[in-house]
């Protein structure tokens, strides 16, 4: 009790305080999430999210490479296919952009660990994660798609693959291909726990996935949900998951801690697009400092309890963390 006990003695300095800090940053918690189309020397800067850019394969791999001198290890990436059909014929294209930019990253920096997303909706005419027939949204159908997809990228050389749909049974069926081809060490990172959230607005100008018709909570969770989580992070790790994740993360920080406090595995956090843009935005007006800002979002969520944070901030943060 006061005054005998001084919490603020171990707040006097930046040494003490350092020395005293229960969660730390590190530019190796990051992932780093790209965009990736077919051609030449482009860089287009995506306007809902400053910063950051849809890059053709040559101008990517310059990125990562400064990336990865600023400390970034891993990348994760999305694909901006050249044609579009009904059932997403382009994901598992071997010749694809995601394609193409794997294997060109594994060349340049071997040690870079590369995951891909799997999913449909960047690829569909419709925008949706799957197979539509008469507007619903087909589980199974989706599944061999799915598997497809990360065979695929599994054989450009892709470390880990991150089904990001939300079918039922899908790690299983892309765990069982992958297997099934020789791929047993390609690893699966699982949206095991990913909402139906509007914090998802600038990704879908960032990828061009924004649905054609109705909308995704038939197969997303319902933001009201935690045990839920709970159980969706159950199935995929029975089904082989090897890194579950949840997204997003600010407004989910209660079932990041729920989730790695019910399972012993490692856990990633999305730091989404909205999430992100909200913090630029107010940081643009000078409402918040922005640097500190990112620091503190990126801190709660490692306290939270993820061990691996994908976020749009990795470059600025890995800077920042010198």
């Amino acid at each position: 009790m006061f005054p005998v006990s001084r919490p603020r003695r171990l707040r006097r300095t930046a040494a003490i305080r350092e020395m005293v800090r229960e969660t730390r940053l590190d530019a190796g918690d990051f992932v780093y999430p790209l965009f990736v189309r077919q051609g030449r020397g482009i860089k287009n800067e995506i306007s809902a999210m400053p910063g950051n850019y849809h890059f053709s394969v040559d101008t990517l791999v310059e990125e990562v490479g400064q990336a990865a001198e600023e400390g970034i290890r891993s990348v994760l990436l999305f694909g901006l296919p050249e044609r579009k059909d009904a059932v997403g014929s382009e994901a598992s294209d071997d010749d694809a952009a995601v394609q193409s930019a794997v294997r060109a990253l594994k060349k340049a920096y071997p040690e870079l660990i590369v995951i891909t997303d799997v999913c449909l909706c960047e690829y569909t005419s419709h925008g949706h994660c799957g197979v539509v027939d008469e507007g619903r949204v087909l589980n199974d159908p989706t599944l061999e798609l799915l598997a497809a997809t990360a065979l695929s990228h599994a054989r450009a050389g892709a470390d880990m693959v991150a089904p990001s749909d939300m079918m039922d049974g899908r790690v299983g069926a892309i765990r069982e291909a992958l297997d099934g081809a020789g791929h047993t060490e390609v690893a699966i990172l699982s949206y095991a726990a990913k909402y139906a959230s509007a914090f998802y607005g600038p990704f879908r100008e960032a990828a061009d996935s924004a649905p054609k018709f109705g909308d995704r909570f038939s197969y997303q969770m319902d933001p009201a949900n935690s045990d839920e989580a709970l159980r969706e992070v159950g199935m995929d790790l029975d089904e082989g998951a090897d890194i579950v994740m949840v997204k997003p993360a600010l407004a989910y920080l209660d079932v990041i801690r729920l989730v790695k406090e019910s399972y012993s595995v490692p856990l990633a956090a999305y730091n989404v697009s909205g999430e992100y843009s909200m913090l630029m935005a107010a940081a643009e007006k000078g409402w918040i400092d922005r640097e500190r800002t990112i620091l503190e979002v990126l801190t709660s969520i490692k306290r939270a309890g993820a061990d691996i944070i994908l976020t749009y901030h990795a470059r600025e943060a890995a800077r920042l963390l010198r």
